[in-house]
């Protein structure tokens, strides 16, 4: 069996400034190659820290990490310099919510993607920028040679979150961290950004970790799901299973709070209460005060997330299929 891409292990993020708040605690998980992965949770549950702490973007000065973190046989976390440089864009990019913050305004869209291929391949400007508009091509974008010279506001937002998409891939990176790529746009161009993102990673066979709040975006990507709450993995599996067989509360209530066409005429199901304050966690299993299956033990002892069959779980009262706890 090969070794998997992705390997994080007891990953612990904490942000220190007039509070310390424990963004991630302890996380834990594997991705393999060509393999895809949605990180499903609320707000504040810690799925863009963790793509962000997997490109090294926090600030060192205001941030404690610990755990282990390794990428295609690199140790993340011991990167420096150059070696970091490289790292990013060239082993691993990403595909950032809102694209129109992460192109610079004064520069073309075909300058600032030949200008990283350029810088993390060592050609020449001329090929630099073929394969920049051989990427914009590749996307999809139409008009491709005339969308080269434009400046990112001059874009609709789909062509931008196209052009992001693009610039991210154009160094053939091994990892795509894609953080709600599809957040700002409506519901049409949504499936057709899905859609690119799946498609090029088949035809790429790169290895993707997905963030969203929507689940119907992550079963049309995802192969595994992780489902995040207050900076812990709840529960983990293949995407079919944990959609149609949810075990931990939390992941029956995000789906139970989904909108669909059967609930049509029926009022929509609801988590009661709100996420902890990440400054101060409660004691023991975070969901437990939201939790309808909480017992004395939720509320004193934090469950370890252990294998069971195709899935991981920490809860210590697993919901079954009928309802009934384990």
């Amino acid at each position: 069996m090969s070794a998997p891409l992705v390997s994080i292990q007891d990953l612990t993020v904490q942000f220190h400034g007039a509070r310390r708040a424990s963004a991630l605690n302890q996380v834990s998980l594997e991705l393999g190659q060509g393999e895809v992965l949605g990180l499903l949770g609320e707000s504040g549950s810690g799925k863009s820290v963790t793509l962000r702490t997997l490109l090294r973007l926090h600030p060192e000065r205001h941030t404690r990490t610990a755990g282990r973190i390794r990428v295609d046989g690199q140790d993340v976390l011991a990167l420096r310099g150059r070696e970091l440089d490289r790292y990013r864009g060239g082993t691993v990019s990403m595909v950032f919510q809102e694209p129109g913050l992460a192109f610079d305004p004064v520069y073309t869209i075909g300058q600032q993607i030949s200008e990283a291929v350029r810088v993390h391949e060592g050609v020449d400007q001329a090929t630099a920028a073929a394969r920049a508009l051989a990427m914009l091509e590749r996307v999809q974008i139409p008009q491709a040679r005339r969308r080269f010279d434009a400046y990112p506001h001059e874009l609709s937002g789909g062509m931008r979150q196209r052009a992001m998409i693009a610039l991210a891939l154009a160094c053939k990176p091994k990892l795509l961290l894609a953080d709600e790529p599809t957040t700002a746009l409506d519901a049409t161009v949504q499936i057709q950004i899905l859609l690119l993102l799946r498609e090029l990673q088949r035809e790429t066979g790169m290895s993707v970790i997905f963030v969203t709040h929507d689940i119907g975006a992550a079963v049309e990507v995802a192969d595994r799901i992780a489902v995040m709450y207050a900076g812990r993995i709840v529960e983990q599996g293949p995407v079919g299973q944990l959609v149609h067989q949810p075990c931990h509360p939390y992941t029956r209530g995000l789906l139970a709070a989904t909108v669909g066409h059967e609930h049509r005429g029926r009022p929509l199901e609801a988590i009661p209460g709100s996420p902890p304050d990440l400054a101060a966690l409660p004691p023991g299993c975070s969901f437990a005060p939201r939790c309808s299956h909480a017992s004395e033990r939720c509320h004193r002892d934090i469950p370890p997330l252990e294998q069971q069959g195709a899935r991981t779980l920490a809860c210590w009262h697993p919901v079954r299929l009928l309802g009934e706890a384990a």
